[in-house]
């Protein structure tokens, strides 16, 4: 299995039990190996009393775009920190989009940046997110053959 092929896998598994962000309104637009692009339409129902895009449905996508990259590799993995700076208002009726992006890994740590960006291309929210692996994977994987095997 590629390193993508598992990054898709492995993302097919998670979306499957995903509720919040299929509730929401997320789609995946792109999964590769410690990336992901997820989007969403703002929505009446994302709305706040400013009659913008409430923050934490910005911050769910965000977190959603950031858990995809995260878990891509197969291993289990959850969010130990995340920190969001919101930047401009989402309007109604435009398309989100959240790309996250692996910095470093190293044993259980991963940090990874997430740029949310409006339909226009602004810059609406910057996420900074530190993940913690913890046992289990997605999906079964079959053990590397061994040598005249």
């Amino acid at each position: 299995m590629t390193p993508q092929q598992r990054a898709e896998r492995a993302a097919t598994v998670m979306w499957a039990e995903d509720a919040a962000s299929q509730q929401v309104g997320m789609r995946i637009d792109r999964i590769a190996p410690g990336e992901a692009v997820l989007s969403m339409e703002v929505q009446p129902h994302h709305l706040n009393g400013h009659r913008i895009c409430h923050g934490g449905f910005i911050f769910t996508l965000a977190d959603s775009a950031f858990a995809f990259a995260c878990n891509s590799y197969n291993q289990l993995a959850v969010a130990q920190e995340n920190q969001i700076t919101f930047l401009a208002p989402g309007q109604l009726g435009e398309r989100l989009t959240a790309t996250a992006q692996e910095q470093a890994r190293s044993g259980r740590t991963g940090v990874y940046d997430v740029t949310v960006t409006g339909a226009d291309g602004r810059k609406v929210a910057l996420m900074r997110g530190l993940s913690r692996t913890v046992k289990g994977q997605h999906f079964p994987e079959d053990p590397a053959p061994k040598d005249g095997a």
